[in-house]
């Protein structure tokens, strides 16, 4: 399937993995419209909105044939260090701002043939890791929503949700900073390797695309294998 002509809505493209799925439907003929508070070069449409503050969406496409919402957070302290407000930040970024986009785009969504959204959770979800107590939390409720949401807006529309581990991105900057992060963040998955905000792009792709009309309320997992393998010793 082609993506001339189609309307995809990304809520985040000025860097990461928005940036790089920005740049891989562009040249598909797709119809970009971005959403956040940096303008992206060769959108057909920018609209400003901060969803940490902004409580009104801009008016979107009368048609939505995509939607995918990339804005996240990467605040990691020991669970006793946590404030009130650290929790509150990483629900309304990761959560509460989906929530907002949706309701406001689900008119639009369901006017297209087949409409898709996708969503952002992390490894740390479904694998314990220190540190991640509000992060893992407000993304936990993302997969909670993507579930709920595929099976309320089917046939109409599917739902699904990507959760990488980290991942090579200006967001994960402070993690993968030296040469020695990186190699010690490579080291704890078992591919041992650090994903790409290209790969994790791609994998979204395929989920606008109509090749995928049978997946929804699915949690895709490019983690290095950290979810799901234990290497031998």
């Amino acid at each position: 399937m082609s993506f001339s002509s189609r309307n995809i809505v990304i809520v985040g493209a000025s860097s990461g993995i928005g940036e790089a799925l920005f740049h891989r439907l562009k040249p598909e003929g797709a119809h970009l419209t971005t959403l956040g508070r940096r303008e992206v070069a060769d959108a057909d449409r920018h609209l400003d909105f901060d969803v940490e503050s902004e409580d009104v969406v801009p008016e979107l496409p009368e048609v939505i044939h995509g939607l995918v919402y990339c804005p996240g957070t990467i605040f990691l302290k020991p669970f006793h260090r946590l404030r009130e407000e650290d929790f509150l930040r990483d629900w309304k970024i990761n959560f509460q701002g989906a929530v907002k986009v949706l309701q406001a785009a689900l008119p639009s969504l369901k006017k297209a043939d087949g409409g898709s959204v996708v969503l952002f959770s992390t490894v740390a979800v479904g694998t314990g890791l220190g540190f991640h107590a509000s992060i893992a939390s407000a993304k936990g409720a993302v997969e909670g929503l993507v579930r709920s949401l595929a099976c309320e807006w089917a046939p109409q529309v599917r739902v699904n949700a990507i959760a990488p581990a980290l991942t090579e991105t200006p967001l994960a900057g402070g993690l993968l900073g030296s040469v020695e992060k990186r190699e010690a963040a490579a080291a704890r998955h078992p591919l041992k390797r650090v994903g790409t905000a290209e790969e994790v792009a791609a994998l979204t792709e395929m989920l606008l695309r109509d090749e995928s009309a049978s997946i929804s309320g699915q949690i895709l997992r490019p983690d290095g294998g950290l979810s799901s393998i234990r290497p031998m010793v």
